[in-house]
């Protein structure tokens, strides 16, 4: 009887998984809106002088395999902390979570956290923050690290398409002040989704 129950349990677990479709055009659509950004000049972060050229950021091509059902784990009695950026600024965040997932067979995971000011907003409240550093930063992608925008999930798993990684804007601009990736968002294998360096 405890085998069946066990049996009936994952596959339920299993089905739950499955039902998370990978959505393609979720991600041409995330393409199609930061070069839209990227090329006006009220929204980009470009220097003027690669505005005057700029036609496309390069990506790599859109993969489902990088597109992953994590599972999530909120944190509990986390202290706001003071995230190092590109600059002397020190805005207030909070690891909210950890997600754990697999890419290639690989088990990862990552902390995901929460801008303490940038919450109090409306529109804010339930972002999340991923940064993360893999084996292609500073080679095919921005040496430091890029950025997922995540929505607090309702359950206990939290869809992540690495599809959809930008480069802080720090990777155009040197005017701007962008947090670091934390050691722990070092990923030990190749993520080759998003969007890859601008310069070399």
């Amino acid at each position: 009887m405890k085998n069946l129950i066990l049996f009936l349990a994952l596959l339920v677990f299993n089905f739950g998984f499955a039902q998370e479709k990978f959505d393609r055009v979720a991600a041409e659509n995330f393409q199609k809106t930061i070069n839209s950004e990227y090329a006006d000049a009220k929204t980009s972060p470009l220097l003027p002088e690669d505005l005057k050229t700029f036609q496309t950021l390069d990506f790599y091509p859109i993969n489902e395999k990088y597109a992953v059902v994590a599972k999530f784990v909120k944190a509990k009695k986390e202290k706001p902390f003071e995230m190092k950026t590109s600059t002397a600024r020190k805005p207030m965040y909070i690891k909210y979570g950890t997600v754990y997932f697999t890419i290639d067979g690989v088990d990862l995971q990552l902390n995901v956290y929460r801008n303490i000011d940038l919450s109090k907003k409306e529109e804010y409240k339930d972002h999340l923050f991923l940064p993360f550093s893999d084996l292609t930063s500073g080679k095919e992608t921005y040496i430091g690290g890029r950025y997922i925008d995540l929505k607090i999930p309702k359950g206990n798993t939290i869809v992540i398409d690495f599809n959809q990684a930008y480069n802080p804007y720090c990777a155009y601009n040197h005017k701007y002040s962008c947090p670091i990736v934390p050691l722990e968002n070092d990923l030990n294998v190749a993520i080759e989704a998003g969007v890859k360096k601008f310069h070399d």
